[in-house]
C-alpha cells in the first residue's frame, strides 16, 4: 500500500503521524511512504531523515492525497481537506467525529473508510492510542500551570515546588486516569501537596501504587470538591465530560470560593463541560480570566512537546497501520476486534455508536458489517 503522511494544518499543531524510524519499518515491509515536504519539521525531523528511511517527498498535500491509499495523520480533517475523501481511500487519525458533525457528513458522503485512533481498544478495556497523548497532556497541563503562575505571566508568583521554609503548594487533580496520572507524577515530583479526586476506587488504587507519598486520594463528591476548591493553588481537570450532560463539576459560582491567584487547568478541555467556564484556547492565546481565576484550556497540549509526542504517537499507531497495510482494511478489520472498535465509517455507513447517538444518525452494526467482508 501507499501511505501518505501529511503536514497538519491545525494552527500550532506541530506533531507528525510518522517519525523516520516508523517510516523505515513501513518501507522495509514493501510499502511506500509519501511525505508532504516539511511534515516533520515541527517535530524536529528533516525531509532528508525521511528520505534516508525510505520515504518519497511530495511538494504538496494534493500530491500526497491523490496518490496515497492511507491518509496517516494526527488531527481530524478540516473543511479544506474534505475534498480528498474518496471511497477508495482510508483515513487513519484522531477523528473525534462526535464533536464534528460536519466532518461526519463529509466522511459519510464520500464513502471513505475512516478509522479513529481514539476509539481503538485493547484487552484491558483501555484505549492504547489515547494513552500516550493523555499522559503527555497531563504532564503538559502541570507545566502550563508552573509557567502561568509566574509573576511575569500575570500569575500570582507562586512557584509550584517544595521550597524550604514555605508550605508546599496544593495541586488538586480531578481524575485518576492517564492524564491525571501524568499531571500527578510531575506535580508530586516538584514536591507539591497533591490530591487526586475520582469516583473509581480501582483507578485510584492503581494510581496510588505508582505515585509517591505526597499524593493523597479522595472520593470525588461535592464535599471533597468544595474543600479542594477552597484551599488549592491549582485545580487540574482531567475528566472528559459527556457532550449531552448539562451539569458540571465546577460551576461559575464555585470560582468565587477559590484562593486569590489560584488557577484552573482543563486538560480535558470540553467547552462548558466538567468546568462550566471552560472554553477552548490555543497555544497562541492560551489563558483567560473568569471571576478572577486564570484558566488554561488549550485543546492540543501535546503539540507543545511535538517531538516527544510524535515519537510516542507514531510508536503506538504503527502496529495498527502495518496491519491495515499488510492485510488490507477488510482483512485487518475482520481479524482484529479492537481495530473494529475504531471504525467510524465504512462505505457511507456510520459504525460508531457514540456519534450515531449524539448526532441522531443511523447506526450500522460493525460486527454484522464485517461478516460480509
Amino acid at each position: 500500500m501507499i501511505i501518505g503522511v501529511l503536514k497538519e494544518i491545525k494552527p500550532n499543531e506541530f506533531r507528525v503521524a510518522a517519525v523516520p524510524a516508523s517510516v523505515k519499518e513501513i518501507t522495509s515491509r514493501g510499502h511506500r511512504v509519501l511525505l508532504q515536504t516539511g511534515a516533520g519539521a515541527g517535530s524536529g525531523f528533516t525531509d532528508e531523515e525521511y528520505v534516508a528511511a525510505g520515504a518519497e517527498i511530495c511538494q504538496t498535500a494534493d500530491e500526497v492525497y491523490t496518490k496515497a491509499d492511507i491518509f496517516y495523520k494526527v488531527k481530524e480533517f478540516f473543511p479544506e481537506e474534505y475534498k480528498y475523501m474518496k471511497d477508495d481511500k482510508i483515513i487513519f487519525t484522531y477523528i473525534h467525529s462526535n464533536a464534528h458533525p460536519e466532518e461526519t457528513d463529509a466522511i459519510l458522503a464520500s464513502k471513505v473508510t475512516a478509522i479513529a485512533y481514539e476509539d481503538i481498544t485493547d484487552n484491558n478495556g483501555g484505549f492504547p492510542l489515547l494513552k500516550p497523548m493523555s499522559i503527555l497532556a497531563g504532564k503538559g497541563g502541570f507545566l502550563a500551570a508552573l509557567h502561568h503562575m509566574q509573576s511575569t505571566n500575570q500569575g500570582n508568583g507562586l512557584l509550584l515546588a517544595n521550597v524550604c521554609g514555605i508550605d508546599a503548594p496544593v495541586v488538586s487533580i480531578i481524575g485518576a486516569g492517564n492524564s491525571g496520572l501524568g499531571a500527578a507524577e510531575l506535580a508530586a515530583g516538584f514536591g507539591n501537596t497533591v490530591r487526586i479526586l475520582d469516583v473509581n476506587m480501582a483507578a485510584m488504587e492503581a494510581a496510588k501504587a505508582k505515585l509517591p507519598a505526597n499524593v493523597s486520594f479522595m472520593i470525588s463528591n461535592r464535599e471533597n470538591l468544595v474543600k479542594c476548591l477552597k484551599d488549592s493553588d491549582v485545580i487540574i481537570n482531567c475528566i472528559m465530560w459527556p457532550k449531552h450532560r448539562k451539569d458540571h463539576l465546577i460551576y461559575r459560582e464555585d470560582l468565587k470560593m477559590m484562593k486569590k491567584g489560584a488557577m484552573i487547568v482543563d486538560v480535558a478541555c470540553d467547552d462548558e463541560g466538567a468546568v462550566e467556564t471552560c472554553r477552548s484556547t490555543t497555544h497562541d492565546d492560551p489563558v483567560y480570566f473568569e471571576e478572577g481565576i486564570k484558566h488554561y484550556c488549550v485543546d492540543n497540549i501535546p503539540s507543545a512537546f511535538a517531538r516527544t509526542a510524535s515519537i510516542l504517537l507514531s510508536t503506538a499507531t504503527l502496529p495498527y497501520l502495518l496491519k491495515i497495510a499488510n492485510k488490507g482494511v477488510k482483512g485487518a478489520l475482520k481479524e482484529d476486534a479492537h481495530l473494529r472498535r475504531g471504525l467510524t465509517a465504512y462505505n457511507g455507513m456510520l459504525t460508531l455508536e457514540e456519534t450515531a447517538l449524539k448526532q441522531n444518525r443511523q447506526l450500522t452494526d460493525v460486527e454484522e458489517l464485517v461478516k460480509g467482508f
